[in-house]
């Protein structure tokens, strides 16, 4: 088992940069760096993508799935940095890294993870289109 850090972020960041800084000696990683898209759920032009969250709960929450999915995959050191606020298309708003002895376990936990994520996280997220935010009641699919 390695060492899980989950952070939610208001600011930006580099998802290269953040990979750089996190580092380990296993022999696979599996990295998914996932970007606010250009359009809405219903295929209008998005101008922004507006997250929130209930601070601490959602980084506790995220942290007991990660630890969850290290056990079941046999995964090692796992990062997990999450936007909120206000994000413009093409921003990153999630980085995903699990490191594991194996690329199929390091790929099975990373996509488990990521579902999790998506579809049990703590997130609101408001789709805002010529000036109008509309609150989203699902998530997109896999």
């Amino acid at each position: 088992m390695g060492l899980i850090h989950v952070e939610i972020r208001l600011a930006g960041f580099d998802p290269w940069q953040e990979l750089a800084q996190w580092s380990g000696h296993a022999a696979a990683a599996s990295v998914f760096v996932g970007r606010v898209r250009s359009t809405a759920m219903d295929g209008r032009p998005l101008q922004a993508l507006e997250l929130e969250h209930y601070p601490g709960l959602c980084e506790r929450q995220i942290t007991r799935m990660a630890v969850q999915l290290q056990r079941e995959h046999a995964a090692g050191a796992m990062l997990v940095i999450h936007r909120v606020g206000r994000l413009v298309p093409g921003e990153p708003v999630v980085l995903v890294a699990v490191q594991a002895d194996r690329r199929g376990a390091a790929q099975r936990c990373s996509a488990a993870l990521l579902e999790q994520l998506k579809h049990h996280a703590p997130f609101w997220k408001r789709e805002w289109c010529a000036d109008q935010g509309i609150w989203l009641e699902e998530n997109t699919p896999l």
